[in-house]
């Protein structure tokens, strides 16, 4: 259930995070909140018992390796120039990676959807993961855009 919830957090304070770039602006306090939620998420994913590197597995690590890659990136460039491209990309490629997640565990939960995609490759699935995928290149691109021009700190 703490998997769950905190997931849920990363995802809604990674899309306010996403919306302050699309105005210009990098909302600080929702930033520190999709680190801090979305660094936890992958930890606790890991938490569950296993005995042998799964899927899950690899997209977890690639969402640690795209998060402390945009954490060394604030750290260090004060996110100037290009810098704040790669902070925007990899920012929004640990949130894009928490939805395709939440896709996959929608399919695999809910009844309905599981009779739509029993083995998670039939059409539904790849319409829906497609949609998710274009959304999160879209709103990367324009973000990258608009965040490169100017920058207002709020909280």
């Amino acid at each position: 259930m703490i998997h769950l919830l905190l997931s849920l957090a990363a995802i809604c304070s990674g899309f306010v995070f996403i919306a302050g770039l699309l105005r210009r602006k990098l909302l600080d306090g929702w930033v520190a909140v999709y680190f801090l939620t979305s660094i936890l998420t992958v930890v606790t994913g890991f938490l569950f018992p296993f005995d042998r590197l799964l899927r899950s597995h690899i997209l977890g690590l690639l969402s640690l390796l795209v998060l402390t890659i945009a954490v060394f990136v604030r750290v260090i460039s004060d996110l100037v120039g290009v810098w704040r491209v790669v902070y925007v990309v990899m920012c929004a490629a640990a949130l894009y990676f928490n939805c395709f997640a939440a896709v996959v565990q929608l399919f695999a939960k809910i009844p309905a959807l599981t009779a739509l995609a029993p083995t998670g490759t039939e059409p539904p699935y790849v319409a829906a993961q497609s949609v998710v995928f274009a959304l999160f290149v879209a709103l990367t691109y324009v973000a990258s855009k608009r965040f490169g021009v100017g920058l207002d700190r709020t909280m």
